[in-house]
């Protein structure tokens, strides 16, 4: 077992970006096209983190053309370029699913104060 851990403690990013959910983020992923690589941004509410080490993962959540998009990030990925918080998000809960009954103004996130 300390075998699984040294090797995955290798492959963790030295500065894993900071971010809550609730949180309005902007995620930089890698997508490849033939033989050359291009950057996709998807911005959106965080409405999960899950796990943690090595296979953390987080959910990102939009509204496109009236139809919500839900996509699943791993953190330690080397696909996720970058993580940029647009702004944070007050919430009460670890996990916000309750959003994706909800339409319009009612599926906004409170804005944090500072």
């Amino acid at each position: 077992m300390d075998a699984l851990k040294m090797i995955a403690q290798d492959s963790l990013k030295e500065a894993a970006p900071q971010f809550n959910v609730g949180d309005t983020v902007k995620v930089h992923v890698r997508i490849p096209e033939g033989d050359k690589f291009r950057i996709q941004i998807f911005e959106g509410t965080v409405i999960a983190k899950k796990h943690g080490g090595i296979s953390e993962t987080f959910t990102v959540r939009r509204v496109a053309h009236g139809c919500g998009v839900e996509r699943v990030f791993p953190l330690h990925s080397p696909t996720v370029e970058k993580v940029e918080v647009v702004r944070e998000g007050k919430v009460r809960r670890a996990k916000l699913y309750y959003l994706r009954d909800r339409v319009g103004k009612a599926a906004k996130v409170k804005s944090k104060i500072q």
